[in-house]
């Protein structure tokens, strides 16, 4: 976990918040004492219905085709 002034939050908040948005916890001290902490949004898990609406509009698959391009593409000896 990392430690960040009010200061170097004032100072650099844009890039405090762009740490805290990829993944960091952050907690906030004031004179040497911890006050609040940042973190990421965890965003909520995709529903059953949006992937189904997501997905729908996909070209349909060969299965047999598909295969045989998989098998085309990786070595077989292994």
């Amino acid at each position: 976990m990392a430690y960040v002034t009010i200061r170097e939050l004032r100072n650099h908040g844009g890039e405090v918040v762009d740490r805290a948005a990829a993944g960091e916890t952050i907690t906030i001290t004031r004179n040497g004492t911890p006050v609040a902490e940042l973190r990421p949004i965890v965003k909520p898990p995709m529903t059953a219905a949006r992937l189904v609406t997501l997905f729908q509009d996909l070209p349909a698959t060969d299965p047999a085709r598909f295969r045989a391009d998989i098998d085309a593409g990786l070595d077989q000896t292994i």
